[in-house]
């Protein structure tokens, strides 16, 4: 594949993740123009492609995503977790814990490196972590491995999660998509408001602000009916096709390689941390009147972006979901440092037993 010319790859990629998200669709997978594009990028990458998406379009559809999130959250869901908060804490704490103590097994049991295996444990929104892995000594390339096959699995599981707990009434949902939907001033302030809290985010150097930024700006907007927020299939199908090739095309075989030999710790990790949140969500299905769905896909441990776009298609709570992803990609943001300094000092190294 890398043989071949830039051209040829891109013709490669756009056909066979339109005909895999096409697929998709046609079974009633949710989140299909996102697992197409991401199960292509990675099967393509692995096989030597050296296409890459412009890191632009990857902050513009995070940007676009967090519209429509805003476009879902209400102000009702925090009175919720206000009247819950011990329940929310504790499911906070618990994922915190776990993320630590899976870093923590990683650089015991592996040769990964203490920082490289706190980072890349760390269930907060994949971009971030990397992001910040790298100003804190870490392997960038191994965290960006682990963050993403984690998001990988995450989206698979919470996809099949879904399409078992809705049954028929996933064809329902794909058969009222609007695709082109009549456009007005609502779209282009939408768009406006998607460019301005982007840049906004991006320009303060948040981490995840691209989208954090559009979410919070433009979930006051919409609640106070200032802004009614426009975003048409299409547009949303192109933002999750360019987040899902971002993902997909970063399993390069190099980097592939270099985690081989660490590859089944780092799996074992990763659905021991899904396997302690699902358990989360029925435990949270126990104690609140919530549906089983809402619980997983809010303890799920992925990206914030791809849990975002699985729960739009899935009838959940989609003020629940967001609130509790976005509640514990702040607790990461704020505890990732001192966690990964403290494993990469303290914990014990497999060469050194």
């Amino acid at each position: 594949m890398a043989e071949r010319s830039p051209i040829f790859q891109w013709v490669i990629l756009l056909t066979l993740s339109l005909l895999l998200s096409l697929v998709m669709l046609h079974f009633h997978i949710p989140a299909a123009m996102l697992l197409g594009p991401m199960v292509v990028g990675v099967t393509m990458s692995l096989f030597g492609a050296t296409v890459r998406i412009d890191n632009r379009f990857f902050i513009s559809s995070q940007a676009i995503l967090g519209c429509m999130i805003a476009q879902n959250l209400s102000s009702s869901i925090l009175v919720s977790l206000a009247a819950n908060w011990p329940i929310v804490l504790s499911i906070l704490l618990a994922t915190l814990f776990a993320s630590g103590m899976s870093g923590w097994l990683l650089v015991r049991f592996s040769n990964l490196p203490g920082t490289t295996g706190a980072w890349g444990s760390s269930p907060g929104g994949a971009a971030a972590m990397v992001a910040m892995s790298e100003e804190y000594g870490a392997d960038v390339r191994l965290v960006a491995f682990m963050q993403y096959l984690r998001v990988l699995f995450v989206a698979g599981s919470a996809a099949l999660v879904v399409r078992i707990a809705m049954g028929g009434e996933a064809q329902s949902v794909v058969q009222e998509l609007i695709w082109f939907p009549p456009l007005g001033w609502d779209f282009v302030a939408t768009l406006a408001l998607a460019i301005i809290a982007g840049w906004l985010g991006r320009r303060l150097r948040f981490p995840s602000g691209t989208m954090l930024f559009p979410m919070l700006i433009g979930a006051g907007l919409h609640a106070g009916d200032v802004l009614t927020i426009q975003l048409p299939e299409w547009l949303l199908a192109m933002a999750y096709a360019f987040i899902g090739w971002s993902v997909g095309l970063r399993f390069n075989r190099a980097v592939f390689l270099l985690a081989l030999r660490t590859l089944p710790q780092i799996v074992i990790s990763i659905l021991a941390l899904m396997s302690l949140c699902a358990l989360m969500a029925l435990a949270l299905t126990k104690v609140l009147d919530m549906d089983f769905l809402t619980a997983y896909l809010a303890t799920s441990p992925g990206g914030l972006d791809t849990v975002a776009i699985i729960a739009a298609g899935s009838g959940v709570d989609m003020s629940f979901v967001m609130a509790m992803q976005t509640l514990r990609l702040f607790s990461i943001l704020m505890t990732g440092p001192a966690m990964a300094k403290f494993i990469s000092r303290h914990a014990p190294r497999k060469a050194e037993s």
